[in-house]
């Protein structure tokens, strides 16, 4: 097995995002990643490397320990070895892509990185928890800290270092705009891999405004067909598929497990030009316009859907009027591939607010579904959506 410590023939792309960026991402706050350890949060504490927020720069701003930064950064290292920190992610996942964003460290960026990929079992998390805990954001986080003998010793014993490398070593650029977003594509060797934590390498010392980690999650094997759980969910397995329109938020949002935090982070698209000169509504007061704005999504398992749940939330003046659903059988018959049948017809929507659909508002399934298709008219966006249902015996 590779070492981190062999060089990478890997070369960063600094220019447009690749294909893997548009999968789930799985190592932000928003999708509950998580920093276990990490060996140095003296400048910044490696938590702020997995904010779903972009990095800012604060010229003014100073600490107790040093220049604010947004990101992880450690001190510059006087003693042997090199920094590393340890990753939960949010689900189990086969990783296609990652994303090392330096933005804003332009004379203190990491010059190096490798990333490896393993699972810690609940024993060995709970331990280095227990043994090294993190101090809360709201307490200050670790800024300021490092990791004493002891306590390096304890993570040591983890054997982290013996992880399969995901990424071998790799060259870093400047935090410059023209240099700082760094994606690295997984050989198709690398993406059979379930991985559910990550051990981030820098070599030796410096700061990391950003990691975004893009792949499959692993869907839903094993679920009793009587147990209701949302079927959409990201972390269950859960994937954004198609999309009409994206301009100012991907649908992928739709699905993360948090509340979302404001019109950013949810679906919104342009404003349709197809929109009426005057805009008429029927006699359920749903306006009469020609255009629609879609999103498909794979189902973590073929289900039956009991409760469909549309989150306006933030947005209050680009809300879309009204949202229709529609599923595709999971069918192995060849006369369903790619079939939408009614699940929900149009209901009209209203803004910053949690519609919740159930029942009679539904229409009957008489196929347990596979893909669900969301429907909005004529334009606008939503924060969230779950599809609540059970887990067919087929």
């Amino acid at each position: 097995m590779a070492t981190h410590h062999e060089a990478s023939e890997v070369e960063a792309t600094p220019h447009r995002p690749p294909d893997f960026t548009e999968l789930s991402e799985v190592a932000s706050i928003g999708s509950n990643g998580k920093v276990l350890f990490a060996t140095d949060d003296w400048f910044a504490p490696a938590e702020w490397m997995l904010k779903d927020t972009d990095p800012v720069f604060l010229a003014d701003e100073y600490t107790p320990y040093g220049k604010w930064m947004d990101g992880w950064e450690t001190r510059r290292k006087r003693l042997p070895g090199h920094d590393w920190c340890l990753l939960e992610l949010g689900a189990p996942t086969r990783i296609a892509g990652l994303l090392i964003d330096t933005a804003y460290f332009t004379g203190n960026y990491a010059p190096r990185v490798s990333v490896q990929g393993g699972t810690l079992d609940g024993t060995m998390r709970e331990m280095l928890q227990s043994s090294i805990p993190r101090r809360p954001e709201h307490e200050g986080g670790m800024m300021g800290c490092g990791a004493s003998e002891e306590e390096l010793g304890m993570a040591n014993l983890l054997a982290t270092d013996q992880w399969e490398v995901l990424l071998p070593r790799v060259e870093l650029q400047s935090g410059y705009e023209a240099t700082r977003r760094h994606y690295f594509a997984l050989p198709d060797s690398k993406r059979s891999l379930v991985v559910n934590h990550l051990r981030v390498n820098m070599f030796p010392d410096g700061g990391i405004a950003r990691l975004r980690v893009f792949g499959y999650v692993e869907r839903l094997k094993s679920v009793s067909t009587k147990q209701s759980f949302d079927l959409i969910a990201m972390l269950n397995g859960g994937r954004c598929t198609g999309w009409s329109n994206a301009h100012y938020g991907h649908p992928r949002n739709l699905i993360k497990p948090t509340e979302g935090r404001n019109m950013g982070d949810g679906w919104e698209t342009a404003r349709r030009l197809d929109r009426p000169p005057v805009l008429r509504i029927d006699a359920a007061g749903i306006l009469q316009v020609p255009g629609c704005e879609w999103a498909i999504f794979d189902l973590a398992a073929p289900g039956w859907i009991e409760q469909v749940c549309i989150d306006t939330k933030h947005f209050r003046g680009n809300y879309p009027d009204s949202v229709r659903l529609d599923y595709t059988p999971a069918s192995p018959e060849e006369s369903w591939v790619d079939r939408w049948v009614p699940l929900m017809e149009a209901k009209k929507l209203g803004p910053d607010r949690m519609h919740v659909f159930r029942g009679e508002q539904l229409l009957e399934q008489k196929h347990a579904a596979g893909k669900i298709r969301v429907t909005i008219a004529p334009d606008g966006g939503i924060s969230r959506v779950r599809v609540i249902g059970r887990v067919s015996s087929e």
